[in-house]
């Protein structure tokens, strides 16, 4: 029954997540058509078919949907038609069908700098390591640290979950020193001190303190009660680097996977479908906690906004390599060719996702 609930908690977690990220991402073509006074017909939450229509005044009609996956925004002659409608999309000059389009994108970008600068102005979430395994003859087993406790201190400083430094660094630096480690074991905090192995042992290959032992025993992190605070000035100018850090990060992402899709189209890829987002975030969940997953959100956020930027239709970055195009080409490109432009990428980004997929369900049925 308990698997049941985290299943269910988990399954929840990733479409509340997710629909909060694309609705917010529609929220910003729906507010910047808006200010340019293109007619919007629909704002929907979730996907058809359609559940309820939740008001239904003016020209927009706002609608809860049956598909809790997003939402959507549907603009007077966004495929192209009505342009003879001064307030329709497609009779819009080419910076403003930009920037509608551009709009959801720095939604989420706004988003993630808002949730990691939310998080560090109540401050860090601090993470302790668990002790999956004890090594004999260890500096752990001198100092007497048993496998099951966490480790939340070193030389009385704490380390949060999102740097920088990090209890397993700390070890590694302290190579050849004694220090002392504040432990959690069940309901007691404990002081132990302990004789670290020396740099020599630790360049060898083996732990500082003895405890893990990869890849059966990897550490894992486990939220403590400490919080890292800093102050206003400095949380917003973090909330902006773990921003950028974060898209930079997904920027080099996507250009693994084209490399591994080129050079190995056998091999599972380096991202997840689906499942193994929602697996991510249930695992985050259930062991560092609501902030982690929180943050975990900003990432996914920033991820948004990358991937939508890229030039492939029928994402955002792809309307508008379609529109730049349009400009160049002029009526050598029919209305029916961007059509059927945007049902060929949306066909290949389908096939993608269950690609993905199909590799997240060989993972999880080989518990890897």
């Amino acid at each position: 029954m308990i698997e049941v609930g985290r299943v269910l908690v988990t399954i929840a977690l990733f479409f509340g997540i997710l629909g909060v990220l694309v609705v917010v991402h529609e929220l910003g073509h729906f507010v910047v058509a808006k200010l340019f006074r293109v007619r919007v017909l629909e704002f929907g939450i979730g996907f058809p078919p359609r559940a309820r229509v939740l008001r239904d005044v003016g020209e927009t009609i706002y609608t809860l949907n049956w598909l809790p996956i997003g939402g959507f925004v549907k603009l007077e002659g966004e495929d192209g038609d009505g342009a003879e409608d001064p307030r329709s999309f497609s009779a819009q000059g080419l910076p403003r069908k930009l920037i509608i389009l551009v709009a959801g994108v720095a939604m989420n970008i706004v988003l993630a700098w808002a949730i990691f600068s939310a998080i560090a102005l109540t401050g860090d979430p601090a993470i302790g390591v668990y002790v999956p395994y004890v090594d004999p003859g260890s500096p752990a087993e001198m100092a007497g640290v048993r496998r099951g406790d966490v480790i939340e201190r070193v030389d009385g400083r704490a380390f949060g979950a999102f740097g920088p430094g990090s209890i397993r660094e700390a070890l590694r630096e302290s190579a050849g020193r004694t220090v002392a480690l504040t432990i959690r074991r069940g309901d007691q905090s404990l002081e132990l001190a302990a004789s670290l192995r020396s740099p020599v042992e630790v360049a060898a290959g083996k732990g500082a303190l003895g405890i893990g032992k990869p890849p059966e025993f990897p550490l894992e992190g486990r939220a403590t009660p400490d919080r890292i605070t800093y102050p206003a000035e400095v949380a917003l100018g973090l909330g902006l680097e773990r921003t950028t850090s974060a898209m930079r990060f997904i920027v080099d992402g996507v250009g693994d996977l084209v490399t591994a899709i080129i050079t190995r189209p056998t091999e599972p890829p380096p991202a997840s479908g689906p499942i193994g987002i929602a697996t991510q975030i249930g695992d985050v969940f259930w062991s560092l906690g609501p902030i982690v997953t929180l943050y975990l959100a900003g990432i996914l956020s920033a991820n948004l906004a990358v991937v939508n930027v890229l030039p492939f239709p029928p994402l955002d970055g792809g309307r508008m390599l379609m529109l730049i195009i349009k400009r160049v080409a002029g009526s050598r490109l029919s209305l029916r060719a961007e059509r059927l432009t945007y049902f060929v990428g949306f066909a290949m980004l389908i096939a993608f996702l269950v690609w993905v997929t199909g590799y997240d369900i060989a993972r999880g049925l080989g518990g890897g």
